[in-house]
């Protein structure tokens, strides 16, 4: 299984686009709007679950993924990576199948499979033939509500997951600073708390805890079912209702309504200082809309924000600290977009040589004062949103690619609209409105500042 903790670099839709869209970046030549996603589907079952389809005929292979509207951001107070938590235990046995049956039979055809968690939801995924698609929606629709969940196998699950914990977060310095970054960053929302959970909570979940967090979250009403490859929707409907079809509708859900973030009036910073950091680094902060949050259209300008800033070679940060001043070994930006709630955007840099921290985060920060004062130029507004819209374009030569596209974003409260009208809508932003989020955003005086630093050495 698959922990999603964070994103990476995020051009595009949002956070969990550019972590499937990255791709070739071409000359400038290019359509002005990207073309729509053919004969894409979207219906629901009787018992509410929503279904997208998205036909790709080029190769004899299906992407089928299943998205529940439940992330950590979703656990209950004290109960802290119960959705990760869960994640593993739905690759457990059920009334109809044992332990590592599903597995075996994905493996007998040459498939694959996985999961994986985030903030807002938890993806299952296998990708097959198209003629086994029928068989792998028997098996999702089992686990969706016949799970046997015995003291013996959560207890046995529970110790794997703290394992998991100690291995990629506590060795690992910059997993543990993200998680104070974190923490430290958002002062009233559920993002504050690290999606695999705090050790000492991790501890005590139980039973009863896995079993409260499966009757409630995982029903058909509550998930949304993605289906990409060579497939077409009649078949997938039919295959779809013999199925997850079958499955009782669960109590409805409340709105997904969480404290909001309070505006934030300090700086901060946070410092770790760790023998295993030979290089230091550092990472600036700041909470703004998602594209579910927003107003206005600020989402998409904080894309291109974020793609002119620090999206690659081409970018303001990477030409001014790595290869005009030679003092930057790397240097980006990142804006997490498919987020419920508001969310964040990051500039970073580490030196390079003889260079210092000090001098390259100021360099940083002057470019991203640059950007609030001065704006940005047509030229460099036009290149990125050639590059962001591009992007898209070459995401659909990867069903797997769109199939997350599309999950995500109805995850997150979007729509099927939503992704087929984004490249238009990035088209529109001017400007003026990439230079006003920056001057209303990206302020030090409420910035989250982390460094990462060597242990110094101990005096003789």
């Amino acid at each position: 299984m698959n922990l999603q903790v964070d994103w990476l670099r995020l051009p595009a839709l949002a956070a969990s686009m550019a972590f499937f869209l990255a791709g070739p970046v071409l000359a400038d030549s290019l359509p002005q709007t990207a073309p729509r996603s053919a004969e894409v589907a979207d219906f629901r079952l009787d018992n509410g679950m929503e279904v997208v389809v998205i036909p790709d005929r080029r190769a004899p292979i299906v992407t089928h993924m299943v998205w529940y509207k439940a992330g950590s951001a979703d656990e209950p107070p004290g109960k802290s990576g119960i959705a990760h938590f869960f994640e593993h235990l739905m690759f457990k046995g059920t009334t109809n199948h044992k332990a590592g049956e599903f597995d075996a039979a994905i493996s007998a055809i040459g498939g694959s499979n996985n999961a994986f968690t985030s903030y807002d939801y938890t993806a299952f995924y296998e990708t097959v033939t198209p003629e086994a698609l029928g068989e792998m929606m028997g098996y999702e629709a089992d686990r969706m509500r016949n799970l046997i969940l015995s003291d013996e196998v959560v207890a046995t699950e529970r110790d794997v997951i703290l394992e998991e914990r100690r291995s990629r977060i506590d060795n690992s310095p910059d997993a543990l600073l993200d998680e104070e970054v974190n923490a430290t960053l958002y002062q009233n929302q559920p993002y504050r708390i690290p999606v695999i959970g705090w050790k000492q909570e991790i501890e005590q979940l139980n039973r009863t805890d896995a079993k409260a967090f499966y009757d409630h979250y995982y029903t058909p009403n509550n998930a949304v079912l993605v289906v990409a490859g060579d497939v077409d929707a009649q078949t997938v409907k039919q295959l779809a209702e013999q199925t997850y079809g079958k499955l009782a509708r669960g109590p409805d859900l409340p709105p997904r309504i969480r404290p909001v973030e309070p505006e934030q009036k300090t700086a901060r910073t946070v410092t770790l200082r760790d023998p295993r950091v030979s290089v230091p680094s550092f990472s600036t902060q700041w909470v703004v809309p998602s594209y579910h949050s927003q107003k206005n259209g600020e989402a998409e300008a904080l894309d291109l924000l974020s793609e002119i800033l620090g999206g690659g070679s081409r970018s303001r940060l990477y030409q001014q600290l790595v290869v005009k001043k030679g003092i930057a070994a790397s240097a980006g930006a990142s804006f997490q977009g498919t987020m419920l709630d508001d969310t964040s955007f990051v500039v970073y840099g580490a030196p390079r040589g003889d260079a210092k921290l000090e001098d390259v985060e100021a360099a940083a920060n002057a470019e991203v004062s640059r950007i609030a004062t001065d704006g940005v130029t047509a030229d460099e507004l036009e290149k990125a949103k050639d590059r962001l819209v591009r992007s898209m374009i070459f995401a659909r030569d990867r069903q797997a690619a769109m199939a997350n596209i599309y999950g995500a974003t109805l995850a997150t409260g979007g729509t099927v609209a939503d992704v087929e009208e984004w490249p238009e809508r990035i088209r529109r932003v001017s400007a003026d409105q990439v230079k006003a989020v920056a001057a209303r955003y990206l302020g030090m005086d409420h910035a989250t500042t982390g460094y990462l630093l060597p242990q110094p050495r101990a005096e003789n």
